[in-house]
C-alpha cells in the first residue's frame, strides 16, 4: 500500500512553506514517526513524519521548492524491511531508458547546491550548461568552466563594420540601468555590482530560508510603518546582583532552575506598562487597541535567526516560572522545536544583546508592537554616589517605541520607572 505523505496544517495564518531539507533519501526504509522532511515556514521549521513504517519509495519536491498546505512531498510504500524493497526493486531496470533523451538527465539528477548557487548568480540554468557529474548532473565546476568560456567569449573584438554609423546612439547604456527616481525602486540585480568571472569561484551564494526572508521583510516594514524612536537610560544593577548572589544556590534548589536577570527585567517591564499603557498598545487603522494583558515575548537568536517566544500573562507568573519558560523556550528554539502558536500575539518584546557583549544599541520594534526594550552588557563605571566617585556594575538600556502612539514624555517615564525597580527590587515584589 502507498501512503502519500503531505504537507501538514501549520499555524494560523501559515500558508506554505518551503522544503528545507530532506532527512531521508528516496530508498531508505524508515520507522513510523520518524522525521522524514524539514519544512520551513515564515516563523519556524518543522519536521514532517512518516505516517507509517515502510519505505521511503519517492521524493515528489526537491529542497528549496515552496509548497502549499496539503501539497503531496513524496509516497511511502507501507511495510518494511524485505517487502517494502521489493516493491521497489521492480522498477529500477527502467531507469537507463529514461537516459536516452537528452533532458532526461537535467529532471533525474538535478544541479548540485553549490552549481545552482553558481547558475543563479550568472543568470543561467542547467539547460545551458552541460554536466559532467553521475547521469549529466551539473556541478559547480561545470557553471564556472561555463561562465568563463562566455567571458571569453565576449572580450574576443567582433567585426563592426556598419556600426560606425550608428555609433553617436548612447541609447542602449542608459536603458540597461535605469536611473531611480527613489530609492525604493532600485531592485535588488540593480544594486549588487556584478562578480568578476576570476572571482566567481570564491564566492558562495546560499538561499535566504524563510525564517530570515520574513525577518528581514517585517523589520524593513517596521522601519518604514513606525515612526520608531530610541531612548536611552543606565540601571546600577548592584542590588539585583547582590540579591542573585545571595539566593541563587537556594533559588536553584528550591525551583530547579537558575536565577538569571531576565526575571527582574520582565516584572520590571510589567510595572513600567502598567503605568505606560501607550507602550502596551498597538495601532490598528484609525483605532488604538489598548491590551490589559501582559503577553511578553523574549528574544532569542538561534543559527536560524531571531526568533521571539511569548511568556503570555506574564503578570501572573513568579520570577522561578518566568526564568523556567525561558529557559525552556531557549532550548526548544535551538532545536527548532518552538511551535509558531508559542510565538504569537506578543504585547512588549525584551531583547538581551548583552549575552553577545553589546553596550548599546536601538532594537527594531516587533511589529505591531509599539516598544521594546534592549538590554546590554553589565560592566563597572565610575559614577558619583553621595557625592563620591565609585564603580557600579552598570547597564545601558535602550527603549525603541513607535511615536506615532507613544509620546516621548511617556517613554522616558517608562525607562525611568524600569531603572527605578531595578535598583530596588522591593519596588515590583510589593507592587510599588
Amino acid at each position: 500500500m502507498t501512503i502519500e505523505i503531505r504537507v501538514p496544517t501549520l499555524g494560523e495564518s501559515v500558508a506554505e512553506a518551503t522544503v528545507g531539507k530532506w532527512l531521508k533519501k528516496q530508498g531508505d526504509v524508515v520507522k513510523a514517526d520518524e522525521p522524514l522532511v524539514e519544512l520551513e515556514t515564515d516563523k519556524v521549521t518543522v519536521e514532517v513524519p512518516a505516517p507509517a513504517a515502510g519505505l521511503l519509495s519517492e521524493i515528489l519536491v526537491s529542497e528549496g521548492a515552496t509548497v502549499a498546505i496539503g501539497a503531496v512531498l513524496g509516497a511511502l510504500a507501507e511495510g518494511g524491511g524485505a517487502q517494502a524493497q521489493a516493491k521497489t526493486a521492480a522498477p529500477q531496470p527502467a531507469a537507463p531508458k529514461a537516459e536516452a533523451p537528452a533532458a532526461a538527465p537535467a529532471r533525474g539528477a538535478p544541479p548540485s547546491p553549490a552549481a545552482r548557487k553558481h547558475l543563479a548568480e550568472a543568470g543561467l540554468s542547467s539547460d545551458d550548461v552541460a554536466g559532467s557529474g553521475r547521469r549529466g548532473q551539473v556541478l559547480k565546476e561545470d557553471v564556472v568552466a561555463a561562465v568563463a568560456q562566455a567571458a571569453a567569449a565576449r572580450q574576443k573584438p567582433a567585426p563592426q563594420p556598419q556600426r560606425e554609423a550608428a555609433a553617436p546612439s548612447p541609447a542602449p547604456a542608459p536603458a540597461r540601468v535605469p536611473v531611480p527616481q527613489t530609492p525604493h525602486e532600485i531592485s535588488a540585480p540593480d544594486i549588487r555590482v556584478p562578480t568578476a568571472v576570476s572571482e566567481a569561484g570564491r564566492e558562495e551564494r546560499v538561499r535566504m530560508t524563510r525564517l530570515r526572508q520574513t525577518i528581514a521583510m517585517r523589520l524593513k516594514e517596521a522601519q518604514n510603518t513606525a515612526a520608531m524612536l530610541t531612548t536611552f537610560n543606565d540601571v546600577d544593577m548592584s542590588a539585583v546582583i547582590a540579591m542573585r548572589a545571595q539566593y541563587k544556590d537556594l533559588f536553584e534548589k528550591r525551583h530547579g532552575v537558575k536565577l538569571g536577570f531576565m526575571g527582574f527585567f520582565v516584572k520590571a517591564c510589567i510595572q513600567a506598562l502598567r503605568e505606560i499603557p501607550a507602550v502596551n498598545a498597538e495601532i490598528d487603522g484609525e483605532d488604538i487597541v489598548f491590551k490589559n494583558y501582559y503577553h511578553i515575548g523574549v528574544a532569542v537568536g538561534t543559527d536560524r535567526g531571531l526568533v521571539v517566544p511569548v511568556l503570555r500573562e506574564a503578570d501572573r507568573m513568579s520570577i522561578a516560572e518566568i526564568e523556567g519558560k525561558i529557559a525552556e523556550f531557549g532550548k526548544r528554539a535551538r532545536e527548532g522545536r518552538l511551535s509558531i502558536a508559542e510565538m504569537q500575539g506578543g504585547t512588549f518584546t525584551i531583547s538581551n544583546g548583552g549575552v553577545y557583549g553589546s553596550m548599546l544599541s536601538t532594537p527594531i520594534l516587533n511589529a505591531p508592537q509599539a516598544g521594546i526594550l534592549g538590554m546590554h552588557r553589565i560592566e563597572e563605571r565610575p559614577v558619583v554616589k553621595n557625592g563620591q566617585i565609585v564603580a557600579r556594575p552598570m547597564m545601558y538600556l535602550a527603549l525603541s517605541y513607535d511615536h506615532r502612539l507613544v509620546d516621548g514624555k511617556e517613554a522616558v517615564t517608562f525607562l525611568v520607572r524600569v531603572k527605578e525597580c531595578l535598583e530596588d527590587p522591593q519596588r515590583f515584589i510589593l507592587e510599588l
